[in-house]
């Protein structure tokens, strides 16, 4: 099951072992893809469907300092690069588009202003070019700035189409802006954008909304954390939350939901994919610790349509090709993860 085919939105996917997101800080001043990206990813064109790391959608609102970019012409003509060492390996590749709300910092930013859904810091530091700093407390978004974030994204799917991607990952997961208003951990707010589930849940429908009409929703999908507590994030509901998502999800026909399934940090624990499975009548695509076997298992008895690796194929570019011969897989190296440079990017080797 995970080599067969599968159709995914416009695509036909040869396989069902996708490259999660993974971000690795490689990106040249500029927040400009380069060709040792290009390397990396077209590496890795034998997944079903590779899923890039976090771009930012607008400028000031990096996370990490070497995070790529698709706001601006430059950013566009410099993706066509990856796009294209992908699709010349005959793979296809997804562009995950993202804000990092609250979790951007001055430091990383030029001293651009932190923003989120309400005026709520994330605990701990964070890295920056003068060191280790405190996460600041972000300024809560006006109702009438998010319409300029909408477009953001919806300019940002536009520009990925134009680099020659096959599509976009919305980034709804892991503590970033549009996790921050689907959890009540991070949104306090009083208006239309917080409080009921439909309520948090807006700024996120309307974003699909905008890239859905921008690019053609089968051309885009989600992902969420539900569970995840990465960058202080909790909600008092899990499951009532992938509940509601799942079952309004399907009036968007997305090319599928990216569900992680685990928090990092295991403080939070629930079963969200059998209830997401319920719900949602689409392709489910699970994600976060799963082995081959386990993955093979859970499409077979109709858990998920497709999982996605990530440290699994951060170390082994060949990977679908070790999963059909039984083959062993390199360890990764977790001190190379964000580290400049070929090593620990480039040099993996395949069978």
């Amino acid at each position: 099951m995970l080599s067969s085919s599968l159709q995914l939105g416009a695509l036909t996917l040869p396989n069902r072992l996708l490259m999660a997101p993974l971000t690795r800080t490689r990106a040249s001043a500029g927040h400009m893809p380069n060709a040792l990206m290009a390397e990396y990813y077209a590496q890795r064109a034998s997944a079903g469907l590779i899923i890039t790391e976090c771009t930012m959608v607008a400028p000031g609102t990096s996370a990490f300092g070497a995070d790529p970019g698709i706001y601006d012409e430059a950013q566009t003509q410099a993706w066509k690069q990856v796009a294209d060492a992908v699709h010349a390996k005959g793979g296809r590749i997804f562009m995950q588009i993202w804000h990092a709300g609250r979790a951007a910092h001055p430091g990383l930013n030029d001293g651009a202003e932190t923003v989120s859904a309400s005026a709520l810091a994330i605990e701990g530091e964070v890295h920056t070019p003068t060191g280790k700093q405190a996460h600041v407390t972000p300024r809560a978004l006006r109702a009438e700035e998010i319409p300029g974030l909408v477009r953001a994204y919806a300019e940002a799917a536009r520009r990925a189409v134009a680099a020659g991607f096959d599509g976009v990952e919305v980034h709804g997961a892991n503590g970033y802006l549009i996790d921050q208003f689907l959890r009540d951990g991070s949104n306090q707010r009083d208006d239309a954008y917080g409080g009921s589930l439909a309520h948090r849940a807006r700024f996120l429908f309307e974003v699909l909304e905008a890239v859905c009409a921008a690019i053609g929703s089968q051309r885009v999908g989600l992902r969420l954390s539900p569970l995840n507590s990465y960058n202080s994030m909790k909600d008092s509901d899990p499951l009532a939350l992938t509940a509601y998502l799942a079952e309004q999800l399907n009036r968007f026909d997305l090319a599928y939901l990216h569900l992680m399934r685990a928090d990092f940090f295991g403080l939070q624990k629930a079963d969200v994919i059998p209830v997401a499975r319920q719900h949602y009548k689409g392709v489910l695509v699970g994600n976060m610790g799963y082995d081959a076997e386990e993955a093979q298992r859970a499409i077979e008895m109709g858990q998920l349509d497709a999982v996605a690796f990530g440290t699994g194929f951060l170390a082994n570019p060949d990977l679908p090709q070790r999963v059909a011969a039984g083959a062993a897989w390199n360890a990764p190296d977790p001190s190379t993860f964000y580290t400049p440079g070929a090593k620990g990017y480039t040099d993996y080797p395949t069978l």
